[in-house]
Parts: C-alpha cells; sequence; structure tokens
C-alpha cells in the first residue's frame, strides 16, 4: 500500500525544487520531508531522488509515479467531493487565495454573501500573487484560487481544475486636467506619446502586448507594483496607464478612467483554480457559487447603468 500523503510530498517537491522549500510548503521540517520521501521509495520499491550537489533529481522511476500520481490525486479530491456532498453539504472550512484586485470586486463580497447564506461555512481569504496560489493549492493550504491570467500554468495540467469566471476588461486611467478627461472613450493607438506609468509585471505584460496590437510601444517613465502607488503618479500628472475594471478607485485618487473602443477592448480572463477533481466539494462549489452570482451581479448593475 502507498501512502498518500507520501505521495503528496514528492508532487510538491517537483513543484518546489529543493527538500528544504518543500518542507516550507508542507511545515514540516527537512528531515522530515526526506523520511517521508524514503518510505514511499520503499513502499514502490524504487529509487525515486538522486543527489545533485545540494539538491536532488527525480529518478525516471519519480517521473514514471507523478504521472500516476496525479491522477491518483485526482480521484481522491473527487471521492472526497462525493463523500462530504452525501454527509453534510456546505459545511466546514474553504481557504482562497486571490489577487489583490479580486477583493473588493469579486472575492469580499462572496464571503459576505456566504456568512449570510451559509452560516456553517468559514470562508478565509488570503492575497498571493500567482505563483503562491499555485503552491498553496498543491500543498493543500488553499481550496480555491482566483487568478488574473490563463496559462500559468496551462490549462491541461492535470494537478488543477481551471476556468474562466469572467473577463476583465482594461480602461485608460488619466490625471482629472488631462485632455482625454473630458472624452468618453479613447482609442488606444491615441496614447502612443503619452508617458507611461508601469504596474506590476503581470499587468505590463498585458499593456506591452496591447499597445503593440495598437501599433506603437509604451515609454515608460516610472514604475509601482501596488496600484495605489500607481493612482498617485497618475493624478499627479506623471504618466498614463491601463486600468482592470476590477480594480477600484476613489474621489481619493482625483483621476479618470475611460474606455477603450478597441476591437477588441484589451482585457484578461480572471479564472477559478482548484485541484483537480475537488470542483464538486459542496464546500468548494458554494464559494464558486457564491463568486458567480457576485460576476452575474456585476453585469446587471454595469447593464443598468
Amino acid at each position: 500500500m502507498i501512502d498518500l500523503r507520501r505521495l503528496q510530498v514528492l508532487r510538491v517537491l517537483r513543484a518546489e525544487g529543493t527538500v528544504t522549500a518543500t518542507a516550507r510548503a508542507l511545515h514540516l521540517t527537512p528531515s522530515a520531508v526526506s523520511q517521508q520521501l524514503r518510505l514511499l521509495s520503499k513502499e514502490v520499491g524504487s529509487e525515486l531522488l538522486r543527489p545533485e550537489g545540494r539538491r536532488v533529481q527525480l529518478t525516471p522511476a519519480a517521473h514514471i509515479l507523478l504521472a500516476h500520481a496525479d491522477v491518483i490525486a485526482t480521484e481522491w479530491e473527487q471521492t472526497r467531493a462525493d463523500l462530504a456532498a452525501h454527509a453534510a453539504g456546505a459545511v466546514g472550512l474553504v481557504r482562497v487565495a486571490g489577487f489583490a484586485t479580486s477583493f473588493g470586486s469579486l472575492l469580499a463580497p462572496a464571503a459576505a454573501r456566504l456568512r449570510d447564506s451559509h452560516p456553517r461555512l468559514e470562508v478565509q481569504l488570503r492575497e498571493t500573487d500567482i505563483d503562491d496560489s499555485l503552491r498553496l493549492l498543491l500543498a493543500e493550504q488553499a481550496d480555491l484560487a482566483v487568478l488574473p491570467v490563463a496559462g500559468a500554468p496551462p490549462l491541461d495540467d492535470p494537478r488543477f481544475d481551471q476556468r474562466v469566471l469572467l473577463d476583465d476588461p482594461q480602461d485608460v486611467v488619466v490625471s482629472a486636467d488631462h485632455p482625454f478627461a473630458e472624452r468618453d472613450s479613447v482609442r488606444l493607438a491615441e496614447t502612443a506619446h503619452e508617458t507611461w506609468i508601469a504596474p506590476h509585471h503581470d499587468q505590463f505584460q498585458l499593456i506591452e502586448v496591447a499597445c503593440a496590437a495598437a501599433g506603437f510601444a509604451p515609454r515608460v517613465a516610472h514604475r509601482a507594483a501596488e496600484w495605489n502607488s500607481v493612482l498617485v503618479m497618475v493624478a499627479h500628472g506623471l504618466g498614463i496607464c491601463l486600468l482592470p475594471r476590477l480594480a477600484t478607485t476613489s474621489p481619493d485618487h482625483r483621476v479618470v478612467r475611460i474606455p477603450l473602443r478597441d476591437k477588441p477592448v484589451p482585457s484578461r480572463s480572471v479564472l477559478t483554480c482548484v485541484r483537480g477533481g475537488s470542483r464538486g466539494q459542496p464546500a468548494i462549489a458554494a464559494v464558486l457559487r457564491a463568486l458567480e452570482d457576485v460576476v452575474r451581479d456585476r453585469r446587471g448593475a454595469s447593464g443598468r447603468g
């Protein structure tokens, strides 16, 4: 018999690359991780690791085992979903990881709905970046992640079940005294001679692709990791930026967001991501339905506006 917990240690090692990082992800000691892997090696009757300096290399046998481990993990998650549905329904703890701009428009409203509609369900929210969200899912430290882009990891990665929750269009954001501020809409090509502020890496990649499609490369003068910093610089006339519709502004920011009339409008996909086989677990399914309801209400409010 193979201990599924030891298989999970091997799966996390593949993702993390080192025993030390694996121990940190699983909240274990490095010696405990090494012991679990040694026991797993005995259980399958094959060497799974080969020392390589201070690191370890997965053997061919380990890669064969991992291919089956992903299938086994998905089946186990589905089994847990069926048992949970049979036993108690949507109760217990669901840990949700999300990116910063998903909180005000998606995660917090969904958690508030569930607090009222599912009092036996506890939802814990945690702000993370994409890589950390995936690590938390794989290490079973999170149950659901909301991710701002597609393709990381690939949609056919057997470890995860990823589905599009919504498309998040981009607006141009300028200072209140900018010549564009009185416009109802602009074309992205009209911003070719503007000074740009580069936000965090993933968002700036989207901006570069969108600007290239419009026929120019953005001339960047400033960079910032947080949206508040970007908006403060925009408000002071230091540059412009593309702002996702999910990212909120306040009167204190003294900026104006202007819709783009390009076809198609630059946009990013927002995904829900869970471990393979776990989407049907009642507690996780309840959170997913709440997120979908929030998205539906946002679309309705936009249509009425």
